[in-house]
């Protein structure tokens, strides 16, 4: 969204209102002027807020992610224009554009529901084509690897960063079938690095003991930007729709997401997007998994068809 505003309006200043965590990689896109830590606001009262993005001089705030106090404080702030969808109630009392826009009954990617908040603020506004994404990323990604990470690379075999959990806000491809993956690609071409945050790190303990003379651990041991500087400087991320898979997929690196095919969380919503972005899906219909987190449709997804998949992307195409 910040690229397709550069573009569209060269001289547009463009801040980015996010999560502190979020901070090491929304700093990395090159469209972005200026990061404003949410964290920072919800510590101030309600007055000194306002008053902050007062003096931020914007004019414009699109309201992504509904939240009900920044919606607030944009309108008492008096910031001009306040976009957002009318799906929420107080977006209809404290914005001035509202639109009709349904996530969860659209068929559009994600990242395009995002860029249809821009239609009524962008003249002549076209909805771009998912291929057309990437062009806007503006990731920034160092040419050297820091020293402390260049142990985890190695420059003679393809770099594979396999990302098992998800922190709950995806369906899990299992630790059993990742555990068949590792075991099924040959050591002498393949260079495994097995990543998580800390939690999962505890959730994996058995999994990571097993292949602690094959892969590299890194679960819960590097923060988030030495993890977007890893993933950046890897050949291929497996994993399934969370944050890290997106990152890699923004970086340029080969991505093999593994998705159910459920409506909303199916591939068409929420599919890694980038150049050399791909997934896997069962075919047909996911219904009986609706209520289960254990989802037998994406475990139904084989380990050779990954490996497979990946012996195409590098050895083969």
């Amino acid at each position: 969204m910040a690229g397709f505003i550069k573009q569209q309006i060269p001289d547009a200043e463009v801040y980015f209102l996010g999560s502190r965590y979020t901070r090491p990689v929304v700093e990395r896109c090159t469209y972005v002027d200026r990061f404003i830590e949410n964290d920072m606001l919800k510590g101030m009262s309600l007055r000194k807020a306002a008053s902050f993005l007062k003096k931020t001089g914007a004019d414009t705030m699109i309201h992504v992610f509904p939240d009900r106090r920044i919606s607030m404080l944009a309108a008492i702030a008096g910031i001009k224009t306040r976009v957002g969808t009318n799906r929420r109630w107080h977006h209809r009392l404290f914005l001035n554009r509202t639109l009709p826009l349904s996530r969860r009954k659209s068929d559009l990617h994600e990242a395009q529901l995002n860029l249809m908040l821009l239609k009524d603020i962008i003249p002549g506004f076209v909805l771009p084509e998912k291929e057309q994404l990437p062009d806007w990323y503006g990731f920034r990604r160092n040419k050297v690897l820091p020293e402390n990470l260049a142990p985890y690379i190695d420059n003679r075999r393809k770099n594979i960063i396999v990302h098992p959990k998800s922190k709950g806000s995806a369906r899990e491809w299992g630790l059993d079938n990742f555990s068949k993956l590792i075991q099924l690609l040959p050591y002498e071409k393949y260079n495994v690095i097995i990543a998580g945050t800390e939690p999962e790190a505890r959730l994996m303990e058995g999994f990571l003991k097993l292949f602690r003379a094959r892969a590299h651990d890194v679960a819960g041991k590097l923060t988030l930007e030495e993890y977007t500087e890893l993933i950046s400087h890897a050949d291929m991320m497996i994993a399934a729709s969370t944050g890290p898979l997106h990152i890699a997929a923004m970086s340029g690196i080969h991505t093999i997401g593994l998705y159910a095919p459920m409506k909303p969380i199916y591939p068409q919503r929420w599919a890694p997007i980038g150049v050399n972005a791909g997934f896997l899906v069962k075919e047909g219909e996911c219904s009986k998994c609706r209520k289960n987190f254990h989802c037998e449709c994406i475990r139904s997804i084989r380990p050779e068809d990954v490996c497979q998949k990946m012996e195409h992307i590098f050895y083969h195409s």
